[in-house]
């Protein structure tokens, strides 16, 4: 399927969706105040995640190493606090996931694993020896 209909038309159906379902059994105005305080509360613990994650990354340049997964892990910060103020309860639940460090650490894992797989397979296949063999002599 095309990821933008997926992002576009699924995404935003389910999420009217499971607020209906959900509004259905607590209440309408409980579902708002659910709303604002998953938003609020993810944004604080992006800062707070966020912040560690910056100081932890100043300590790998300290230490004269490369903080790439600081990076990776400091995007998919951002990434999830973009997704816990968008409303739903769907982008809410993949950006709290994207917030605990273990279950970050573990997709940024399973992505790279999977990605390097597929680079090395490319690689293999578009890589042709060869050598190249002049039929003229020189002359001298």
């Amino acid at each position: 399927m095309n990821t933008f209909f997926l992002i576009f038309v699924v995404l935003p159906a389910l999420e009217i969706f499971f607020m209906i379902k959900i509004g259905s059994e607590i209440g309408a105005l409980s579902t708002l105040v659910l709303i604002f305080l998953t938003a609020v509360l993810g944004v604080f613990f992006a800062r707070v995640q966020g912040i560690q994650t910056l100081k932890s990354g100043l300590i790998n340049l300290y230490q004269n190493k490369v903080p790439i997964y600081e990076l990776i892990s400091g995007a998919s910060i951002a990434f999830a606090a973009v997704l816990l103020i968008i409303p739903g309860f769907l982008t809410d639940l993949i950006g709290f996931i994207l917030l605990i460090p273990f279950t970050r650490r573990v997709l940024i894992k399973i992505i790279f694993k999977n990605r390097t797989t597929v680079d090395k397979h490319k690689e293999k296949i578009d890589t042709i020896d060869g050598e190249i063999v002049k039929k003229e002599k020189d002359e001298l």
